[in-house]
């Protein structure tokens, strides 16, 4: 048996979503179901319905995606928790992040649910949708990255940041629509194997952000954190963190700016984590941590199957 103090569970962010996500689970596990139908009453909506049956146009909007993708990832951990499986830390990619202190005990399911939705908005109605954009770098390093987009926005063109270090060679940059593009020409140049434009509605993680951040700073600030069971690893700076205070400041910063998964990653296996379970929606951080680091043993969570697949491993 695995050690769980050996053993971190990673939360999934926006991009991961599909429709049908949670429906086994829900058919399957009461305790799931829970969850769906604890978060449709908290936001007097039927998200259950969109996560299972789409349409996926809507699903895609970020003030739904944030809370579905919550919702996929709670209803998987408890299923999780309910069977014995224990961890010695969480962390969660951009809004993944709530989904990890909710599993933490941090905060309570409802208020996660609602903060999220507003924060969807928020991150919507900072850029219009249009003037912004986002994009995945392939095959440079930080530095290079780094360096092309403060060549452009020194040109004039407007603000244009790395915004998720993802994994080595894995970058994405967000800002004004004109200066990620002229970024990307710049990177081109620069011997990026690849430079993607990513299909989201918003510059997330980037400056742009920072009128979805004063917004959304009330709400955190009366939320009533608890002391987490677990530490998190914090988006912002990769740091261990397990009390109130800076669980929410974090989640504040972490609006406007970068998400340091490698650094995040990389942190968790110095510190002696070898296991990385994925609860929720897809493998993208699976894959991630194995390009970070490929002796690093990583499973999913997501599905029924794949729920009693880490149960039957790494459950006592």
């Amino acid at each position: 048996m695995v050690n769980p103090a050996k053993i971190a569970a990673l939360f999934p962010g926006q991009g991961s979503q599909t429709v049908g996500m949670g429906r086994d689970l829900a058919e399957r596990w009461r305790s799931a179901a829970r969850v769906f139908e604890a978060i449709d009453s908290s936001l007097d909506s039927h998200l259950s319905e969109l996560c299972w049956n789409g349409p996926e146009d809507e699903l895609r909007l970020t003030e739904n995606t944030q809370p579905a993708l919550l919702s996929h990832s709670v209803a998987a951990w408890t299923v999780l928790s309910d069977a014995g499986f224990e961890v010695g830390a969480v962390a969660g990619h951009s809004l993944g992040e709530y989904s990890a202190v909710v599993a933490a005990c941090g905060l309570d399911v409802a208020d996660a649910a609602r903060t999220v939705r507003m924060r969807g908005r928020l991150m919507q109605q900072a850029v219009p949708v249009g003037e912004g954009a986002m994009a995945a770098v392939i095959g440079l390093d930080d530095e290079e990255v780094k360096a092309a987009c403060k060549e452009e926005e020194a040109s004039g063109s407007g603000s244009v940041r790395a915004v998720n270090f993802n994994s080595p060679g894995q970058v994405v940059i967000a800002g004004s629509a004109a200066s990620v593009a002229g970024a990307g020409e710049r990177l081109t140049e620069s011997g990026a194997r690849r430079v993607l434009p990513l299909p989201v509605s918003a510059p997330f993680h980037s400056p742009l952000m920072a009128p979805a951040r004063k917004g959304l700073e009330p709400t955190l600030q009366k939320l009533d954190f608890q002391p987490l069971a677990v530490p998190l690893y914090r988006n912002v700076d990769a740091g261990r963190v397990e009390e109130p205070d800076k669980v929410r400041d974090g989640l504040i910063r972490q609006v406007d700016a970068p998400v340091l998964w490698s650094e995040i990653i990389r942190q968790m296996r110095a510190d002696g984590f070898e296991t990385f379970v994925e609860v929720g929606t897809g493998k993208v951080l699976s894959g991630l941590v194995k390009r970070i680091d490929r002796d690093a043993t990583c499973y999913q969570a997501g599905t029924v199957e794949t729920v009693e697949n880490v149960i039957a491993e790494l459950c006592g």
